[in-house]
């Protein structure tokens, strides 16, 4: 009988190579042969390792020896997309990531810690380009922000296999494809968007227009507090109205077990339903990374998420 495989699930990494090491070695990883990796277990991790921290070049390092190895597998994140797009130009010579204040403030980290590594940091971009979207193991999903069915089968149908093609992710974007739709949706959740005769103050007094959302339960009947999910701030806890409630298909619980990361939960990783964890607990934050180690369980359990802290 073939022993199932054991992945361990790392959450967002954000350049805190330092951690990494730490949390790798807590659940016995070794470095042998230029890479670290496990006897039994094979690490997952799960976007949004490069930007904001210290030591982006070491992370990237780490992450891309250990998945070149066959020890680890990685899938990308929004701030990995934003990168990869952030160096494509369009038809017309602009950058299909807008070298805009935002666009360049998330960046800056990573390329002034490529400063002198240059030709590296391209390099890593085309690898980049190789890493998945998700990961459907059967038994397990990861994915870096939502899993829907719906579109996770248009993007196995219509992304190519393999590299990311410069002219694919052009035409995609340049379009306005539903694709690129799909994959913003994928890498950064589902959002709401107030209409703009409604105004919505959270509990520090501040206008929220748009806010992250709860997409594993019904929204009908919620409130906006209810509805949210992985912000940095508490809406009213009064009920959204019919006509304003959004629409999609809730992820139920007797479906595969998925693993996210994104939500930069400031309590720290949490089981949310029975069959989805979120393991970023926003480590820019918190100096705190997790992992949680699946050993082919179908309900996910606190007892399985482990933590390091700087």
């Amino acid at each position: 009988m073939i022993k199932p495989q054991y992945y361990d699930i790392i959450g967002d990494v954000h350049g805190h190579a330092t951690l990494l090491k730490k949390l790798l070695k807590t659940m016995g990883y070794v470095k042998e042969h230029g890479f670290w990796c496990h006897p039994e277990r094979i690490a997952i991790f799960i976007g949004d390792f490069i930007n904001r921290g210290p030591e982006i070049r070491e992370t990237i390092q780490i992450v891309r020896q250990m998945t070149e190895a066959g020890s680890a597998l990685a899938i990308l994140g929004n701030h990995e997309y934003s990168a990869i797009l952030y160096h494509i130009k369009d038809s017309s010579g602009m950058y299909l990531s807008r070298h805009i204040a935002g666009n360049r403030n998330q960046i800056q980290s990573t390329l002034t810690s490529f400063v002198g590594f240059e030709t590296e940091w391209r390099d890593h971009l085309k690898w980049l380009r190789t890493l998945p979207f998700f990961l459907d193991l059967g038994g397990l999903r990861v994915i870096h922000a939502y899993w829907n069915d719906a579109d996770i089968n248009y993007l196995k149908s219509f992304v190519p296999q393999g590299k990311l093609k410069k002219d694919f992710l052009r035409t995609i974007h340049e379009n306005q494809q539903p694709t690129a739709l799909i994959i913003y949706k994928i890498l950064k959740g589902l959002e709401f968007r107030c209409p703009s005769d409604l105004i919505l103050k959270c509990t520090k007094g501040m206008s929220r227009k748009v806010f992250r959302m709860n997409w594993w339960e019904s929204p009908n009947n919620k409130t906006f507090r209810d509805l949210a999910f992985g912000n940095k701030f508490t809406l009213p806890n009064y009920t959204v109205p019919q006509e304003l409630a959004p629409h999609f298909e809730p992820y139920g619980p007797t479906m595969p077990p998925v693993i996210v990361g994104h939500y930069c939960l400031s309590e720290g990783a949490a089981i949310v339903q029975p069959n989805i964890c979120c393991v970023d607990s926003a480590v820019v934050g918190s100096e705190q990374l997790t992992a949680y180690r699946w050993s082919a369980e179908e309900v996910l359990t606190k007892e399985n998420l482990i933590s390091v802290s700087a």
